[in-house]
């Protein structure tokens, strides 16, 4: 009987025991499971996969995105319009009404008034003057070359054309450099307007803002040029007159008629007599649309050796559209197609009749000489 009662209390405790080593391993697994949640939870995420959330896929900001891992993007700041609202904008088109602001800068000043909270985002770089200015000229291919230029990660510029110098110049200058994007150091702010080279009192106003600007100009056959800036306007006013109406005077005398602004913006010669009133020719660098066209890295080159910028944009960025007549980008990291400017490029021109294209050319050749003097290229026009 005794041993029988001592065989009862040894299996209980045994019992026991199992019971409270089950319950401590329990209690065990349920304090690491608690612990494991917990520090997952408030991990910190990491920067490439909050950008690879945040970034804007800018379409033509393709070799940019690879290079940007490596420090905070200029991508994430949301000073500068879409590509989508800006490539609408042709060269120097006149897209908005005189003083009239333009769209992005009406949709710039709405989203300020709109939103009490500012992001994070708009605190990173600084809103500068621009150091570098596409100046012209319209048509010659000043779209193609700005864009190129935004795949390289040193260059910031305003995707529409802010005309500050021509149309808003009575704003001031604290207004034009709030329409700039944000850089960081080393990054160079750009603009381009191709009416400034044009505009009588454009040199003196950039002068006063900075004379040590650098100004790029883009310049193409007078010719051709005046053919694609009549072609451009026919589009939007069918209606327009023939181009031999409105380039001569006088259809029996042959004489030009310089009051008419495709042929007068051909005059490179004079316009950059006034520029040079203000500038030296060191500040400029003269691109050829031909070649921006025929040979897009070669030209690139000169750009980014003018800017002071290392050699990024290069053959590599580029591939020739046969259908639109010009170099495209390639397809961008993470796109599915390569990326050409918008269909306001690469129109087909008008029939002109070769007599009138011939006193054209005899008009232009003494300036496109001039001009090959004072800017100490020959461009092969004649």
């Amino acid at each position: 009987m005794g041993c029988s009662g001592c065989r009862v209390r040894l299996n209980f405790g045994k019992a026991l025991s199992k019971v409270s080593v089950f319950f401590t391993m329990v209690l065990i697994f349920t304090y690491f499971f608690y612990c494991l949640t917990g520090l997952c939870d408030s991990a910190p995420r990491t920067v490439y996969s909050q950008q690879a959330t945040n970034r804007d896929y800018d379409i033509l900001d393709d070799h940019r995105r690879v290079l940007d891992k490596l420090r905070p993007s200029p991508r994430l700041f949301p000073d500068e319009p879409s590509l989508s609202n800006r490539t609408a904008s042709a060269d120097a088109e006149q897209v908005d009404a005189p003083g009239q602001l333009p769209q992005y800068a009406q949709n710039s000043a709405k989203e300020t008034s709109q939103n009490s909270v500012i992001p994070v985002s708009n605190t990173f770089g600084t809103k500068r003057f621009p150091q570098a200015i596409i100046i012209g000229v319209k048509k010659g291919g000043t779209r193609a070359l700005l864009e190129f230029l935004r795949i390289h990660p040193d260059v910031r510029a305003v995707g529409a054309e802010p005309h500050f110098f021509d149309r808003f110049y009575d704003k001031g200058l604290e207004w034009y450099r709030n329409l700039m994007p944000r850089t960081l150091d080393g990054q160079i702010t750009m603009e381009k307007t191709p009416s400034y080279f044009v505009t009588k009192e454009a040199p003196s106003r950039v002068c006063t803002m900075n004379c040590q600007t650098k100004l790029i100009v883009v310049v193409r056959d007078p010719v051709t040029r005046a053919v694609s800036d009549y072609t451009q306007t026919l589009s939007k006013s069918p209606g327009l007159p023939s181009f031999q109406s409105l380039a001569l005077k006088n259809s029996s005398t042959g004489l030009i008629d310089t009051s008419w602004s495709a042929v007068r913006i051909g005059l490179y010669a004079k316009h950059l007599e006034n520029w040079l009133q203000y500038f030296p020719l060191s500040h400029f660098l003269f691109v050829s649309g031909e070649r921006l066209v025929s040979d897009p890295a070669g030209e690139m080159g000169r750009v980014q050796d003018f800017l002071g910028l290392k050699r990024v944009v290069s053959d590599k960025h580029f591939y020739f559209n046969q259908t639109k007549g010009f170099p495209c980008l390639k397809k961008p990291e993470g796109s599915s197609r390569p990326r050409c400017l918008g269909k306001s490029k690469g129109r087909h021109h008008p029939q002109i009749p070769t007599e009138v294209l011939q006193r054209l050319r005899d008009f232009y050749r003494p300036f496109n000489h001039r001009f090959y003097q004072m800017s100490g290229q020959d461009f092969g026009w004649d």
